[in-house]
């Protein structure tokens, strides 16, 4: 391999070394078909058979019930902010949200176009630096949406909300999804863009209670329906071959790992380590989080001014630590420790930050 850097930054994000060993030997002979992968016909057996094991591996690993249907889409998470008011909408009834940060708000401005939205708590007020644990979800609502990790702003569920049991839970997990077990009877759908925690950019999962797919209206055009794309097995349309192939390769790697158990240990203790490093640095790091809100995913902080932030990122990159520049909408320093972030990785930003602050006090 030529050199691999650690890679920090918090999307399209570093992915397992051996799914891209893999991937090289697969894009020029896939299968021994003679055919890349990215040539292959998504009609063909071989294809079928690779759609077949990814599904069979997400469910694995996410232990996802009979009763749901796994869908392979196009067009980021940032669609589905559209498609899930599209399909879950009900009339006379309001969508209700929770805003934690940019993700959040993005998907509420996309369900405003459909309906009447509900925006239930906020944490706005602090610059989104907490996830809100006062609100009230009505028993008329048509959905509840969460987004469960906020990369720009580095907060993360930690206790989800309980809906009343006929208002279906909708959690945007692109940022955290396998990090960590979930229940997946607790949801009534679970969507994530691949490119940070499960592959790269170019393919979104959508996992999605059946009952909930007849909630479309019969003239919502096809390729917004969750349903047509479950009839047809998330071939409908030509599905994203090359980034749905990859996101194969990373589930059967964390599959071998030791499964979703393992990997949350692992990166618990990731952030462990990081997030140590800031609380003793006596101030001259400063998490933006509140810790009860920390991410696993996105340790965020600031620094004494944009000058030495900024003389931070040009030192680590030397060190081959890349991406450590805060969100542009946010500022500050972020590193993204997804799963695919080896310990190694943690471990030497830790000690490049404690030496750059003994030697910039």
């Amino acid at each position: 391999m030529t050199k691999r850097v650690y890679n920090f930054y918090a999307g399209p994000a570093t992915l397992p070394l051996p799914a891209l060993e893999k991937a090289k030997e697969d894009l020029l002979n896939f299968e021994n078909t003679g055919m890349s992968v990215m040539e292959i016909s998504h009609r063909s057996k071989e294809w079928q058979n690779e759609m077949d094991a990814a599904d069979a591996l997400i469910r694995d690993l996410m232990k996802i019930p009979n009763d749901y249907q796994v869908l392979w889409l196009g067009g980021g998470a940032s669609t589905q902010f559209l498609m899930t008011a599209v399909n879950l909408q009900v009339e006379g009834k309001p969508m209700e949200y929770i805003n934690t940060g940019g993700w959040s708000s993005k998907a509420i401005k996309e369900a405003k176009l459909y309906g009447n939205v509900n925006v239930i708590a906020s944490s706005e007020d602090d610059k989104f630096r907490y996830i809100p644990k006062d609100y009230n979800i009505s028993d008329n609502a048509a959905y509840l949406h969460i987004t469960s990790n906020n990369t720009l702003y580095g907060t993360e569920w930690h206790h989800w909300p309980t809906p009343p049991s006929d208002v279906p839970l909708v959690v945007d997990m692109s940022s955290d999804l396998i990090a960590r077990p979930v229940n997946v009877k607790d949801y009534g759908a679970i969507y994530a863009g691949a490119q940070k925690n499960l592959g790269p950019a170019g393919v979104t999962l959508v996992i999605v209670r059946e009952d909930l797919l007849n909630r479309v209206p019969e003239n919502t055009p096809s390729m917004l329906k969750w349903s047509i794309h479950a009839e047809k097995g998330s071939m409908y349309n030509t599905p994203p071959v090359f980034p749905i192939y990859m996101c194969k390769q990373s589930l059967q790697y964390w599959k071998d790992f030791g499964g979703v158990e393992k990997i949350e240990k692992l990166n618990r203790e990731k952030a462990k380590i990081l997030y140590d490093v800031i609380d003793q640095s006596d101030g001259f790091y400063k998490g933006h989080a509140r810790e009860d809100s920390r991410s696993l995913m996105n340790v965020t902080f600031t620094m004494a001014s944009d000058e030495i932030e900024s003389k931070c990122v040009t030192e680590g990159t030397k060190r081959d630590l890349i991406g450590l520049k805060g969100h542009r909408s946010v500022g500050g320093m972020r590193a993204s420790i997804y799963n695919a972030m080896p310990i190694e990785g943690v471990r030497a930003l830790a000690e490049f930050l404690t030496e750059f602050k003994e030697s910039n006090q």
